[in-house]
């Protein structure tokens, strides 16, 4: 079977964004380094081929998530991210709504149907693992559902001190790899511990 990983940038006090959605302290919390950013972006070229399936909610795939990978990939070869724009770019993407059946992006396929059900049918087809983007409501519903299999946390060393959580109970997850790269951010690998009942 499958698995279901979620990659996500969380800030050191565990919001995902901020109260409105913000996302700009993942560009300036760090020492930006060349071998910093080489290194974290290996890692997110590394976890992505893992996977040949990217999941993404309505809010993101409805924002520039698409057409601002498409453009690094096309256009912009010397971008330290260009390796990791392609797999994006060509990767097969499945939008979640309820309200859209189609949105703008290359691979890009909306589903309607019930999330549960789907990303289950997903897991049991042939293929390498599927990999979670976000944004963070459709993440939460996805951690609240207990479908994620792997969580990879970006620790960016910022906190902001109010924001957006994919948590909305109490989950126990089990560490299990921790790597600090040069620029100050820490990839944690959870696995997430079954209740018992």
């Amino acid at each position: 079977m499958r698995k279901l990983k979620l990659q996500m940038q969380i800030t050191v006090d565990g919001f995902v964004a901020g109260p409105n959605g913000e996302q700009d302290w993942v560009f300036i919390s760090g020492k930006q380094d060349p071998e910093g950013l080489q290194q974290i972006v290996g890692f997110g070229v590394e976890l992505a081929a893992s996977c040949d399936t990217f999941l993404i909610g309505r809010k993101l795939a409805a924002s520039t998530f698409c057409t601002y990978w498409e453009n690094v990939a096309d256009n912009q070869p010397d971008n330290p991210w260009h390796p990791l724009a392609q797999l994006i770019a060509d990767h097969r993407k499945i939008a979640f709504s309820s309200s859209e059946t189609t949105l703008p992006g290359r691979n890009l396929e909306v589903e309607n149907g019930d999330l549960a059900t789907v990303v289950q049918s997903l897991k049991n087809q042939p293929g390498k693992d599927i990999l979670v983007y976000g944004g963070a409501d459709f993440v939460s519903s996805l951690v609240s559902l207990n479908l994620i299999d792997e969580y990879y946390f970006v620790v960016n060393p910022i906190a902001i001190g109010s924001g957006l959580s994919i948590f909305k109970e109490r989950k126990v997850l089990e560490l299990v790899s921790s790597t600090a790269f040069k620029h100050g951010k820490v990839v944690n690998k959870y696995a997430p511990v079954p209740v018992s009942s």
